[in-house]
């Protein structure tokens, strides 16, 4: 049985709360949109939460907040960091909520978020863009989850092969012009790659990959968050060809996922779809061997 309702929470006070009997997610309706939490009841915050901008309302500068958010790529430095700073507009149903953020100004793209929780420990979570422009835009989803401190995220590689059987590339691994492969925060595993968050290393690390897999993960303090989304075969992707992408800095980690490149109408949307899961008891990883022994149960449970 799913609860719907309207508390206050991390310093603002119309913050919809959607839970069942294990898990819950805190959607904000000041600002964003962004999921700001999702966690079990009563347990930590999986997504990171800037506390300095706790409660913020309005403003010119765009803020990180922290949670869950939705974007649209490929990132520019301007349409991109447009400020989503005002209320947004809620409609609640039995199991979860939607959430529309007013037209953005200058893009004309409307970012919307509809959320279903289920009777277990599993969200799904549809990203919107709307095209209110009387032209074409041509745009991919992108779906950002800011994940708190000091855990690790993982990526799996796709299946192995044998040469001279397999000749056919696999998969695209992208890095950005910041991207140090030797930063002892990576590893490049065979079949996983995996980034750790560690609060004393300053440099931004992101590479992007197209994860045929279809899922990423995160692990922490006991907790694993995953992810799972649809890689399309022989789509196009923003970024080189991703369909996923992980960042880190020095307080947080980006577990993101994007849909392939589409060129709206006028009036019409695209869509992207994420389901979330949430285990618990299970140990942080620090090598391959125990992403096999302690993330993989996880993820078979899902498939």
């Amino acid at each position: 049985m799913a609860t719907v309702e309207k508390v206050s929470y991390g310093g603002w006070s119309n913050v919809y709360r959607v839970a069942n009997q294990q898990i819950e997610l805190m959607v904000t309706a000041d600002v964003g949109p962004r999921i700001i939490r999702f966690g079990f009841v009563g347990g930590d915050n999986v997504f990171y939460q800037d506390k300095a901008v706790e409660g913020k309302l309005g403003g010119d500068d765009w803020q990180l907040y922290g949670g869950h958010r939705l974007w649209h790529a490929p990132e520019d430095a301007v349409r991109t960091y447009y400020p989503d700073n005002q209320p947004l507009t809620i409609t609640t149903s039995a199991n979860g909520l939607k959430v529309v953020q007013a037209v953005e100004p200058p893009t004309g793209i409307q970012k919307e978020i509809e959320i279903t929780i289920s009777e277990s420990n599993s969200v799904r979570v549809l990203h919107r863009l709307r095209n209110h422009n009387q032209w074409s835009v041509e745009l991919a989803p992108w779906a950002l989850s800011v994940m708190a401190g000091g855990g690790v995220g993982i990526v799996p590689q796709p299946p192995k092969g044998v040469h001279p059987r397999d000749l056919v590339p696999a998969a695209r691994i992208i890095v950005w012009p910041f991207t140090y492969m030797a930063d002892p925060r990576w590893t490049w595993g065979n079949n996983y790659i995996m980034l750790r968050q560690d609060n004393n290393s300053t440099a931004s690390q992101k590479f992007g990959m197209s994860i045929t897999e279809n899922w990423m993960a995160y692990a922490r303090n006991g907790n694993l968050f995953v992810k799972t989304f649809k890689h399309q075969a022989g789509a196009t992707y923003p970024d080189l060809g991703c369909s996923g992408e992980m960042f880190t800095n020095d307080y947080m980690l980006e577990v993101e996922s994007l849909g392939p490149v589409a060129n709206i109408a006028p009036g019409a949307a695209v869509e992207h779809e994420e389901h979330w899961y949430l285990f618990n008891n299970v140990p942080m990883p620090a090598t391959e061997a125990d992403v096999d022994q302690h993330v993989l149960p996880a993820i078979k449970q899902i498939k």
